[in-house]
């Protein structure tokens, strides 16, 4: 049978975007058969007619299609959207991680105690045994203040000193760390007839840091000076003393001098009048 209505319903069903269009034409031609039916019968509609059930299974699938077609239409998954730093529920742990950072102490460096304006060493005294020995005696003198004893010829055989002498600062180095086994004495040595502002400040700070850590300073000098009481010390040929203190930041030191007899023989000396003494010369400290 080739009635318009199948024509129709065959054309709705072919292709998936008129499926919505496939369900009105199956209410339509439910419609239109059963008007044919009864027009025909003149009775009360009874779907027996076969046309009629095919039409109407026909109908029921279509609706069944389009029914699906909406809902996966409807109900397709939506993307969810990032969420924003401006959310409440991504922003707080941000928030919590930027207060404890602000909440951590901050470590400071922690700085060294400044050294004291003054200070005087505990040491043992002892004049120089002989007119060659002033690099032992002054040297012994500063291993005394570390609790060493030895003897000036002891002192003497590790300096190398001979009837000429002693060398140089450098060997006063090398035995004061030695003998107290340690590293921390180093030489300076100066040339020139005076120091520069620089060497005096360097020598003024040398002088304040082994000091106030319990070193004293062997220099050895040549020529004359006047200490601040106003006495004169001469020594053309080269001589060796020990800095035992200091006062005044370091501008002023104490001088232990061992050409000159007695139990403790010492002067101070303005750090700049020390400087240009040593200044041909150098001094361990």
């Amino acid at each position: 049978m080739n009635h318009p209505v199948y024509q129709r319903l065959r054309n709705a069903a072919s292709g998936r975007r008129n499926r919505l269009a496939l369900a009105a034409a199956v209410v339509a031609a439910a419609a239109s058969t059963t008007g044919v039916a009864l027009a025909s019968t003149g009775q009360s509609a009874t779907p027996t007619d076969t046309s009629t059930v095919a039409v109407a299974e026909l109908g029921r699938s279509a609706a069944k299609a389009a029914q699906a077609e909406a809902l996966e239409t409807t109900t397709a998954p939506e993307t969810a959207a990032p969420a924003s730093p401006s959310d409440p529920a991504t922003a707080e742990p941000t928030r919590a991680a930027s207060s404890a950072a602000k909440a951590a102490p901050t470590s400071t460096p922690s700085k060294r105690p400044a050294p004291p304006a003054s200070k005087v060493l505990d040491y043992q005294f002892q004049a120089q045994i002989n007119g060659w020995y002033c690099g032992p005696a002054a040297t012994r003198i500063a291993l005394t203040a570390r609790g060493e004893r030895p003897s000036q010829d002891e002192v003497a055989g590790d300096l190398g000193t001979t009837m000429s002498g002693t060398n140089s600062a450098q060997d006063t180095t090398r035995v004061l760390n030695k003998v107290i086994g340690t590293d921390f004495y180093r030489s300076t040595m100066l040339s020139g007839g005076a120091a520069s502002p620089a060497q005096m400040d360097q020598l003024q700070a040398d002088v304040v840091h082994a000091v106030s850590n319990g070193y004293a300073v062997v220099a050895n000098i040549a020529g004359s000076a006047t200490d601040v009481d106003g006495g004169w010390h001469s020594y053309p040929g080269g001589h060796y003393l020990t800095v035992v203190g200091y006062r005044d930041n370091g501008r002023t030191v104490k001088i232990a001098d061992p050409a000159i007899p007695g139990d403790d023989s010492t002067y101070w000396l303005t750090t700049i009048d020390l400087a240009n003494w040593a200044a041909t010369r150098g001094y361990s400290s």
